[in-house]
C-alpha cells in the first residue's frame, strides 16, 4: 500500500512542478500559454512518440490512438499527472482500522 501511495506523492508533485513551470511561463508571455501533455513528450523524447502512435494504430486498435490518446496529448501536462497522483493518494491513504485493539491510557 505504501507503494501506491508514494507514486501518488511523486505524480502530484511532478504535476505541482509542471504546473508551477506553466505559471512561470505564461507570466512571462503575458497570456496562458498551456504546457501540453504531447508538446512536452515531443521535446522530451520525440521517437518514442512517434514510436507509441506506431505500435497503437498498428498492433493495438488504430481507433484507440485518434480519438483517445491525442484527446489526452492535447491536455495541459499537470493535469495528466495530477488526477491519477491524487487518485492513487486518496486510493491508498493510511485508514483507521477498526479491528485493532484499542490503546487505553490511565
Amino acid at each position: 500500500m505504501i507503494v501506491g501511495r508514494l507514486v501518488g506523492w511523486v505524480l502530484v508533485i511532478i504535476a505541482l512542478l509542471l504546473g508551477g513551470g506553466e505559471l512561470v511561463s505564461s507570466l512571462q508571455a503575458g497570456e496562458w500559454a498551456p504546457q501540453l501533455l504531447g508538446q512536452l513528450w515531443f521535446e522530451f523524447d520525440s521517437e518514442s512518440l512517434n514510436l507509441t502512435q506506431a505500435i497503437v494504430q498498428r498492433y493495438l486498435l488504430p481507433v484507440l490512438w485518434d480519438p483517445v490518446i491525442v484527446t489526452i496529448l492535447l491536455w495541459p501536462a499537470w493535469l495528466v499527472f495530477i488526477v491519477p497522483g491524487l487518485l492513487l493518494v486518496l486510493l491508498f491513504r493510511k485508514r483507521n482500522n477498526p479491528y485493532a485493539p484499542k490503546k487505553y491510557l490511565d
